[in-house]
């Protein structure tokens, strides 16, 4: 689909859920919410699933858009790369999936991709003045959380000058960045300050510090003091190091699992690395879920990236 094809599809139908993915970051939730709030003006019933691993910075943001007990007829997937990611609560099907990770497999019945983006929000941008032929200041509000979040504030490789153009034309429409920015990039927990001081003590260099690699248990968040609501992007904490291509975090998660992020510079394929064991994602920042212990998920996933280095 192309944008204008995606919001014709959205203007001939009716009744929607929007599903954001597990363990939800602020472009799955910006962007949905958003895209209900677009959807709602256009004249339609939408709203957005609840996702039990929503963190309280992002509940004053979307709780609007959310809704326990709602009939749908149309599922709709946002930033959401593989459908084994769709968050808990939902099982149903997914007739159209609004992406920007170039693993996704097209598990939905209508795929709208982008992985050119650097957020999923740029390409809910392109749908909802298609849809609506404007963007309201909530709207722009939350698409440039969505943004911003997804390119670590404009710090991360995945930025181009088209994401600087639509991160322009959402202060245009009234987005309200100084708050944004505020609450997302300048601020942080004592919590989530103990745990990195953590994560930085016990980093492990490989390759000549070519790799770097950290390892978050549940003891040591017990120990920070820290809940989810301290963990967005823990992933950029290893590849500040000096020297690093590839840098990898594996964060301990309940029932014997471990999440595992991995970035790199343009030169290393993080997303080739991360299929190997069932995940993807982009080039330069990937992940997977490993079933084994937090030590022993991080010998496997180092030795994978060793192999290629």
């Amino acid at each position: 689909m192309n944008y204008s094809e995606c919001a014709r599809w959205l203007n001939d139908r009716d009744n929607f859920i929007i599903v954001t993915h597990v363990r939800p970051d602020g472009d799955t939730l910006g962007s949905a919410a958003a895209l209900c709030s677009a959807l709602r003006r256009a004249g339609k019933f939408a709203a957005m699933l609840p996702n039990p691993d929503t963190t309280p910075k992002y509940h004053e943001l979307i709780n609007e858009y959310v809704s326990n007990n709602f009939k749908y007829d149309y599922a709709i997937s946002v930033d959401v790369a593989e459908e084994h990611m769709l968050c808990n609560g939902f099982d149903g099907k997914v007739h159209l999936s609004i992406d920007h990770h170039p693993t996704n497999p097209h598990y939905a019945d209508e795929l709208l991709l982008h992985a050119e983006k650097a957020s999923c929000g740029e390409s809910v941008l392109e749908v909802i003045k298609c849809l609506c032929g404007n963007v309201t200041p909530e709207e722009a509000s939350l698409l440039y959380m969505a943004l911003s979040t997804d390119c670590g504030g404009f710090r991360y490789a995945n930025v181009t000058h088209e994401t600087f153009a639509a991160a322009s034309e959402l202060a245009k429409y009234g987005a309200e960045i100084r708050d944004i920015n505020y609450k997302f990039f300048r601020q942080t927990s004592r919590a989530r300050m103990v745990l990195e001081g953590m994560i930085c003590a016990n980093l492990r260099f490989y390759k000549d510090g070519r790799l770097v690699a950290a390892v978050v248990t549940n003891e040591m968040m017990k120990r920070a003091g820290a809940t989810e609501n301290d963990c967005d992007d823990l992933a950029g904490i290893p590849g500040k190091a000096e020297g690093g291509i590839v840098s990898v975090l594996v964060r301990e998660l309940e029932d014997g699992k471990c999440k595992v992020s991995v970035r790199s510079h343009p030169s290393f394929d993080s997303s080739a690395v991360c299929m190997r064991f069932g995940g993807g994602g982009h080039k330069m920042a990937a992940g997977c879920t490993i079933h084994t212990s937090p030590d022993e998920a991080a010998e496997m996933i180092t030795s994978a990236i060793c192999e290629v280095l």
